[in-house]
């Protein structure tokens, strides 16, 4: 079983930045794939960043591109998120999930190729 908490969402102006945390557990979680998603009000879940389990491998979402990064530590056992000049749109939950089980150089950009979600964080972007 993998657990994952989402941290570092918050209230922010337009043009603002946040990272956002997601601590796992679990001895392997070098070997995870990660994304992050959000929902925002009356939305689908929609894929934000995807990235293989070594990271050298990454999915943008078009509306992300340029303006949010993921990383990870896996001595930590931790990925961020890190969003740049932000928008009201990015206003949404976001969610990180991880792939325990995945192949070398591959993202996933689906929901449901995901094995576990964490609670999600609220982030909200003020104009």
């Amino acid at each position: 079983q993998v657990q994952l908490v989402e941290s570092g969402g918050g209230l922010v102006q337009a043009g603002g930045s946040l990272r956002l945390s997601c601590a796992a557990s679990g001895r392997t979680f070098s070997s995870y794939a990660m994304g992050w998603f959000r929902q925002a009000p009356g939305k689908e879940r929609e894929i934000v960043i995807a990235s293989s389990w070594s990271g050298g491998d990454r999915y943008y979402a078009e509306s992300v591109k340029g303006r949010f990064t993921i990383s990870r530590d896996n001595a930590k056992n931790t990925v961020y998120l890190q969003m740049n000049s932000l928008k009201p749109e990015d206003t949404a939950v976001y969610y990180c999930a991880a792939r325990t089980d995945s192949f070398s150089g591959s993202y996933y950009k689906y929901g449901y190729e995901y094995d576990y979600w964490g609670q999600g964080t609220q982030v909200t972007v003020s104009s």
